[in-house]
């Protein structure tokens, strides 16, 4: 019974464990002293991280539509002449492994018959490696000052693009993005719902 209760704890603890590490993870930095207050509207960078071979991708057009939304609620306008920001997206995918172990613990039992030795032995501990395979996205997006041609805030998200979500690319881009802009300095006057 005690060999029962000890593998479940340490599976439980195992899996406990990696269930915390593969969460998203959101970081964002802005520039000490800027003033977000004093802009009012935005473009897009030219050409787009997300851009290739000089066309815009479909990829670019799901970023666009969520950081669209996101900077509307916060009372941004889109002006392609003369913004006082401007703003790229990126988005990164990563192959990785992460290796589990099993752990088990056996008693041996010996004798002595004909010649050879018996008895309890002490417990063995020992388990298997598993291994996973997986691929980890990464969006992150950064917002310049047009005029002084100065990054002022980047936010990221690890951990969030993975080969599931992105079998409904705009959905997945647009609850990213919303997750990301949670961190942006100018909090959003309108409530938008993070798909």
């Amino acid at each position: 019974m005690k060999k029962v209760i000890l593998k479940t704890v340490l599976v439980a603890s195992v899996l406990v464990m990696t269930g915390c590490a593969s969460q998203p993870r959101i970081s964002s930095q802005a520039r000490v002293g800027s003033d977000f207050s004093s802009y009012k509207t935005y473009a897009w960078v030219s050409p787009l991280a997300t851009d290739k071979a000089g066309y815009s991708t479909i990829l670019t057009s799901h970023f666009k539509s969520a950081v669209q939304s996101q900077m509307a609620a916060r009372g941004f306008t889109f002006e392609a002449n003369n913004p006082d920001l401007l703003v790229n997206f990126f988005s990164n995918t990563e192959s990785r492994t992460e290796a589990y172990s099993s752990p088990s613990m056996n008693m041996g039992y010996y004798g002595y018959r004909g010649g050879y030795a018996y008895g309890m032995g002490f417990p063995m501990y020992g388990g298997g490696v598993e291994t996973r395979n997986y691929k980890v996205g990464t969006v992150s997006i950064d917002v310049v000052d047009a005029k002084r041609k100065e990054l002022i805030w980047e936010g990221a998200l690890e951990g969030t693009l993975s080969s599931k979500a992105m079998q409904n690319p705009g959905g997945a881009i647009q609850s990213a993005v919303g997750q990301i802009f949670t961190q942006f300095p100018v909090q959003s006057a309108v409530v938008t719902p993070a798909q």
